[in-house]
């Protein structure tokens, strides 16, 4: 038993197990798959595995077990996490990004998938002295509790990116509200590749090299990222799916 299993069974035996992790990853990346083929859309889909408020221990038997790419939620959470896990891990900043927490993500992650706000644009460029990859999010459901912008506003916000020329924008990001069915949200991701099919139609009929790189749609989370999937995903974000519930949920 390596050092890592020790410290996760110790710590959480039932819920962190490496058995359980690796069985978890191992079922998620087959669903994957099946999805895949079901779809009518080109392309891969990314695995990113959500890390908010589940142990480095936990992560770093994911890694082992060949996931790289991981999301961190909370700028204060990950900063605690970030030291205790490998280097080579590429990570993705999921959550809602307040524009004063941007200069500790600042070159240290490849993507942000939450931009909304020309302030939060304005930070993450002031802090990156490399060009940083950035989505830009649509709030699916108008759910006051989530951000994003409405769909028919994505083009000004896309405007807005000129001013900042470090940010790339490579596609959208949204979180449809939660249903019990997935099936109630297949509009929901299909009207997010349809939004972002408008915006390179839009883009490339002034910028043609900023149009090519809007490729990405991240959405899909654990209780629908197969149907999400079936509609273009090309990034998913799953958390529950991969480490079990988190701790605040009974």
């Amino acid at each position: 038993m390596t050092r890592i299993e020790l410290e996760l069974r110790v710590s959480d035996e039932s819920k962190y197990s490496p058995e359980l992790l690796r069985e978890r990853l191992a079922g998620v990346r087959e669903k994957i798959d099946g999805a895949k083929k079901r779809r009518d859309v080109e392309g891969d889909v990314a695995l990113i595995g959500v890390t908010k408020t589940h142990p480095p221990e936990a992560i770093r038997v994911l890694y082992e077990a060949g996931l790289r790419a991981f999301g961190a939620s909370y700028v204060q959470e990950w900063e605690a996490k970030y030291p205790q896990l490998p280097d080579d891990i590429d990570w993705h900043f999921v959550g809602r990004l307040q524009s004063n927490k941007a200069k500790y993500i600042a070159d240290r992650v490849i993507m942000v998938h939450s931009v909304d706000r020309k302030s939060v644009m304005k930070s993450l460029h002031r802090r990156c002295e490399e060009p940083v990859d950035i989505l830009l999010q649509v709030n699916l459901g108008m759910e006051a509790s989530k951000g994003g912008v409405p769909s028919d506003e994505i083009e000004a916000l896309m405007e807005r990116t000129l001013n900042y020329p470090r940010l790339r924008v490579r596609g959208l990001m949204g979180m449809p509200p939660y249903r019990d069915d997935p099936e109630d949200n297949r509009h929901h991701f299909r009207a997010l590749r349809e939004t972002l099919e408008r915006l390179r139609d839009t883009v490339e009929e002034r910028d043609p090299y900023r149009a090519k790189l809007l490729t990405e749609l991240s959405m899909g989370m654990s209780n629908d990222y197969e149907v999400a999937i079936e509609e273009g995903a090309t990034i998913i974000r799953l958390g529950t799916a991969l480490f079990g519930p988190r701790s605040y949920d009974g």
